[in-house]
């Protein structure tokens, strides 16, 4: 299922407007739509574009647990946690850590 909204930032990607805020509204937009594939896809670029960008690292984990690539998706929480203490967004850090934890758990890591 394609929303109006979904449709109207995929014209303006069409239309060479990419940046990290477009991936991450696509990204966010398709996972809404419970479309975890795309919506990863999006997210991956988004912190291509901005490798510093936490929140796009955070719903890039969530969109990788949602298409049950769990692996990916606690190397991204990883990754982000890493961006969002850097940055000094200890709130994402908290969030995401928490979220890593859990797929750890999953998985039998350390």
């Amino acid at each position: 299922m394609t929303t109006d909204i979904i449709q109207n930032l995929e014209k303006m990607l069409a239309a060479g407007k990419e940046s990290a805020l477009l991936r991450f509204s696509l990204g966010s937009e398709y996972l809404k739509a419970s479309q975890a594939d795309a919506a990863a896809t999006h997210l991956q670029r988004a912190v291509e574009l901005d490798p510093a960008y936490s929140a796009a690292w955070k719903l890039l984990g969530k969109a990788l647990l949602a298409a049950e690539r769990k692996a990916d998706a606690l190397a991204a929480y990883r990754q982000g946690i890493e961006v969002a203490e850097n940055r000094g967004d200890k709130q994402a850090a908290k969030e995401m850590t928490v979220f890593a934890r859990r797929i750890e758990k999953e998985l039998g890591a350390t």
